[in-house]
């Protein structure tokens, strides 16, 4: 499935789109939320939620065509050592039920919306699990923006035991570029007085939005005369429990807690903040109703 909107002659954002890169069932206490353990019901729970979508967001800015996550990759279904070892294995088949169709490509799903896979001169990672970064292999081209915390999770020991593989990341041929905070000097962002401003015009801000992993971002896309619209990642699997600052079951819950506070505050700057997270159901009909 895929949407799209456009926007105005003066406005810097041509189009903005959400395609998915196949689906994913969860156990419900991984979208929360729940007071149990983590590790209490990826091993007890029997219960999975209906198919969700794994989303990448298109946006296409007039200096250059930006991705926001890059999805799954279709080896994560057909390859049997996308996940090495018997435990990483056994874990991810117990986080999640992956469907991957063949047409639930990145490159298969730009082409619906009339890009070439050469066309992505920027791929934003919320983070670096592996149904954010399955686009990786095709994106050797393009820079490939990633905070530099959630860059450092890839360098402490064991890794995988975030969630984070480095044979899925750490590639050759890829241009890194990680990313600080830097001061926005933007009243309308306040609470968040730190970001990264991707085309130096405001229409594009980074934003360090942690919980999920200690370097999440979220991305807010601002437009001429239009609701902006801020990409959340995995800070939440629904929008309707950010609003409530209920955190899934799979974060910091104390440090998920503050940052929905901040975003819930920016939501008063803007009302018609169209929040849309990765995974949620929601976030298609969101931002088709965001240009409505």
């Amino acid at each position: 499935m895929t949407v799209t909107m456009g926007g105005t002659p003066t406005d810097p954002i041509a189009r903005v789109a959400v395609f998915s890169t196949g689906t994913v069932r969860m156990h419900p206490e991984h979208v929360g939320p729940t007071r149990k353990p983590t590790p209490v019901w990826l091993l007890t729970s029997r219960r999975w939620t209906e198919p969700r979508p794994i989303n990448v967001f298109v946006v296409e800015h007039r200096d250059g065509l930006v991705l926001f996550d890059t999805g799954q990759d279709p080896a994560s279904v057909t390859d049997p050592d996308y996940f090495p070892g018997r435990a990483n294995k056994l874990v991810n088949a117990r986080m999640a039920k992956i469907h991957l169709d063949p047409s639930d490509t990145v490159e298969a799903n730009l082409a619906r919306l009339g890009y070439r896979i050469a066309d992505v001169g920027t791929a934003v990672l919320s983070h670096l699990h592996p149904d954010h970064v399955g686009g990786l292999p095709v994106l050797r081209h393009a820079n490939i923006v990633v905070s530099r915390s959630e860059w450092d999770t890839l360098q402490v020991p064991r890794p995988q035991m975030r969630g984070i593989y480095r044979s899925h990341i750490d590639m050759p041929g890829l241009t890194w570029k990680l990313i600080t905070p830097e001061p926005l000097g933007d009243p309308d962002l306040a609470p968040f007085h730190e970001g990264y401003d991707l085309f130096d015009d405001g229409s594009v801000v980074l934003l360090s939005t942690p919980g999920h992993t200690p370097g999440s971002l979220s991305m807010l896309v601002r437009r001429t005369d239009r609701a902006p619209l801020l990409l959340v990642g995995d800070l939440t699997y629904d929008a309707r429990l950010l609003a409530a600052g209920q955190p899934s079951g799979l974060c910091d819950k104390r440090v998920t807690r503050s940052v929905m506070e901040k975003v819930n505050a920016l939501r008063y700057t803007w009302p018609d903040m169209a929040v849309l997270p990765a995974h949620d159901p929601g976030s298609a009909s969101r931002l088709a109703a965001a240009v409505a």
